[in-house]
């Protein structure tokens, strides 16, 4: 508290220098880094904006000035100005060009889907002098498709943007995600709730209470009700008399897959003899079929026995725990990366075997857990998991 109110203290002071000509001034602390524009930078002083906000936008105005090669200092920037109906969150005017700047907090895909759909409605009320502009702390790969696809102009302040306007062409792609914290607060595609997801994609156009939808994926109430509050602001889910609903499974899926990250399970990584990915598949299935731990294959294997379509060597396959020396030394698994054609993996949460289905006698998890998982995984996954939402998953989504 004692290091925020010195830097607090430092603001004020440095906003009383601005004038003096000192320049760009910031101060650190562990809640948030704060700068002051220059003093030719003009702000229009409103409450709508936080003081966050306005540091987000600041950094927006250094980024574009990067760009466009032009000093930061000879920005002009009004936040919270009005276009007919339209509230723009600021107008950056640099060099020749003028941006509307649509600021949101995450670009995960999740919330850029009602993004583009707002930078699009904002671009219908603006004069055409403005470059309608979508601005995140980090524009995930699938986000960024996304808005190419509509035709959004977007700008991270992690060092990436795609700007396309007259006379203008920006595509600048490769810089890490800058605003990566550990211990944030769990997403709505978190381990837990990712059981809400999965849920409402297996059972497409279904409307559930909430009280329901918590009972049957055995989550508190409470945190079912973060999960989808999350999920509504996304525009994910709507929720109506009878109870909530997903608006587009497709999109849900995408938000969902977006944010998977496979490597937060515990995999363990080797090599059991077999002469092909079948054969091995169905020998791992026959030992572990004596035993009472609960298992079922995911990914490739999974893909393959749901489609037919894909071959394969790697065999992935989740168990409820970790696997025992004994179980290893019955699956004949010799545990070494290099070479692995066998990852036997423990979840992060037991939700992934919710659906489990035997396919030609092997427990399957479902074709959504299953197209999830195969992302980043090596092989002919993208293949796999193309045909397998084509087959399997579009058909389900689109027999509503």
């Amino acid at each position: 508290a004692t290091r925020s109110t010195e830097c607090l203290s430092a603001l004020y002071n440095g906003l009383r220098r601005r004038d003096a000509g000192k320049g760009l001034f910031s101060c650190r602390c562990d809640l948030a880094i704060y700068t002051i524009l220059p003093a030719r930078a003009s702000v229009d002083i409103k409450t709508s904006m936080s003081t966050l906000e306005r540091h987000n936008i600041s950094q927006a105005v250094h980024r574009l000035s990067e760009i466009l090669g032009v000093p930061s200092n000879e920005a002009i920037v009004r936040h919270d100005l009005r276009f007919g109906n339209r509230l723009v969150d600021a107008v950056i005017e640099i060099g020749s060009y003028k941006f509307a700047i649509g600021w949101k907090a995450s670009g995960s895909l999740g919330h850029i889907f009602r993004a583009v759909h707002q930078v699009r409605a904002m671009a219908c009320d603006l004069p055409d002098s403005l470059i309608p502009i979508l601005v995140v702390p980090f524009m995930g790969e699938s986000a960024r498709a996304y808005c190419n696809d509509a035709g959004v102009a977007w700008l991270d302040l992690s060092g990436n943007a795609k700007i396309v306007a007259p006379g203008l062409y920006v595509h600048t792609v490769g810089h890490e995600n800058k605003f990566r914290r550990p211990g944030r607060p769990e997403s709505a595609f978190g381990p837990r709730g990712s059981r809400v997801a999965r849920w409402l994609l297996m059972n497409p156009g279904q409307v559930i209470r909430q009280r329901a939808l918590a009972s049957t994926t055995s989550l508190d109430e409470g945190y079912v009700s973060r999960v989808v509050g999350r999920l509504i602001d996304m525009g994910l889910l709507e929720r109506e008399d009878r109870g909530i609903q997903v608006t587009d499974s497709n999109r849900l899926l995408d938000a969902w897959h977006d944010e998977y990250r496979f490597d937060k399970h515990m995999v363990i990584r080797g090599y059991i003899a077999a002469r092909g990915g079948d054969s091995l598949i169905h020998s791992i299935a026959e030992t572990l079929s004596k035993i009472e731990t609960p298992y079922a294959a995911t990914a490739l294997p999974a893909a393959w026995l749901w489609t037919r379509y894909a071959g394969f060597r790697l065999s992935t396959v989740y168990l409820s725990a970790p696997p025992s020396p004994g179980l290893k030394s019955d699956l004949g698994f010799r545990e070494d990366p290099r070479g692995a054609n066998t990852w036997l993996v423990a979840p992060n949460d037991q939700g992934v075997f919710d659906g489990v289905e035997a396919v030609n006698g092997i427990p399957c998890v479902h074709p959504v857990q299953t197209y999830v998982d195969l992302k980043n995984h090596p092989e002919r996954a993208t293949e796999a998991a193309a045909e397998l939402r084509r087959r399997l998953l579009l058909r389900s989504m689109n027999d509503l």
